[in-house]
């Protein structure tokens, strides 16, 4: 990896226009995993780097300055602001100590229900129980929605620490490799619009298939209540609104999207003893919530929202759909050469 001095010649081309460009960068965990198929953390190490080069290449903010720059009509040009998705503990342990170091501010946007649990969050669940080295029937089905889904496993049901091992870069976009990334794909796919009652259901009936359940992971467990107070402590971190349970808001009926938006912010808010002013829809793409939604959001007393589809912030950006791009786990230089495509690209 280039050195302080590569970065600053990046640095310097991105300074070469100005037209009040935002990015809003997309995260939702720092921590090593050994496997990861929705590309959803950046290990330590690496966040380390991104904060050394948006320290150097841009000018991170806060949401909530963003947000008033935008109702003000005064955005600082080639502006940062880092937020995390869902509320893993790792947030608190890994990125906050980091932030800190730094001086980079962050807003991490909690979905509240999962605060507390022991269980980790449904998808990294199916992961555990699916591609991890164990046994599953050689046939397995699951009805959703009144509809019967069939998997053959066939050599697949015996998944072996080899076969982890060569899979483990899998993501769950690519081709999958065997049955089983099959099986995880199409659950994904099935669990993901149904409610919370019926995703639960749902895992119990894929534990029965497991021969001697992977136990959970101390390293995907979602934060404490403790956890989130001491997440906002000090001026850095603002904890932000997720909803309830996670859900496709744009999937729910009105009064159930009310009570997601609502409920969420009230839980934090008695948790923190603070206004809770900045949303992001959960999954975050256009056809995951509605015009109504976002109507909800806005009389919930929401100054923002954050959505997931990529673009930066303009002055005419709608505060309530403000996109986002994401992160991976790239080293400093990789991140170096996307901001200057992002900002110039």
């Amino acid at each position: 990896m280039r050195g302080l001095g590569g970065w600053r010649r990046v640095a310097r081309r991105l300074g070469n226009q100005s037209d009040g460009k935002v990015l809003i960068l997309l995260y939702h965990r720092v921590a090593k995993l050994d496997s990861d198929p929705w590309a959803l953390a950046v290990n330590p190490r690496r966040f380390a780097e991104h904060l050394e080069v948006l320290r150097q290449h841009a000018r991170p903010m806060q949401l909530r300055e963003l947000s008033q720059g935008l109702r003000g009509g005064n955005l600082s040009d080639r502006s940062v602001v880092i937020t995390f998705d869902d509320g893993y503990a790792d947030n608190l342990h890994n990125a906050k100590p980091l932030l800190e170091r730094h001086d980079i501010p962050a807003t991490v946007f909690v979905a509240s229900g999962y605060i507390g649990r022991k269980r980790e969050f449904w998808w990294d669940e199916l992961d555990r129980l699916l591609l991890r080295p164990g046994t599953l029937p050689e046939r397995v089905q699951l009805s959703v929605n009144g509809n019967t889904y069939r998997w053959e496993l066939s050599e697949a049901a015996h998944y072996t620490v080899e076969d982890f091992r060569r899979h483990r870069g899998w993501r769950a976009w690519n081709k999958n490799p065997t049955p089983r990334h099959q099986l995880y794909a199409s659950l994904c796919k099935l669990l993901r619009p149904i409610s919370e009652e019926e995703r639960r259901q749902k895992l119990r009936e894929v534990r029965r298939w497991t021969l001697g359940v992977p136990a959970r992971r101390s390293n995907h467990r979602p934060l404490s209540r403790e956890e989130v107070e001491r997440l906002h402590q000090g001026r850095l971190v603002e904890v932000g609104a997720h909803t309830i349970t996670h859900p496709i808001l744009s999937a729910l009926p009105s009064d159930s999207q009310a009570h997601e938006i609502r409920k969420n912010k009230a839980r934090l808010e008695k948790i923190l003893d603070r206004s809770v002013s900045s949303f992001a829809y959960p999954y975050g793409k256009p056809y995951d919530y509605t015009a109504q939604t976002i109507d909800i959001v806005r009389q919930a007393g929401f100054t923002c929202a954050c959505a997931s589809f990529a673009g930066l912030v303009r002055q005419s950006s709608d505060r309530f759909q403000l996109p986002r791009v994401s992160v991976r786990n790239w080293n400093g230089d990789r991140l170096a050469q996307q901001l200057s495509k992002w900002f110039d690209g």
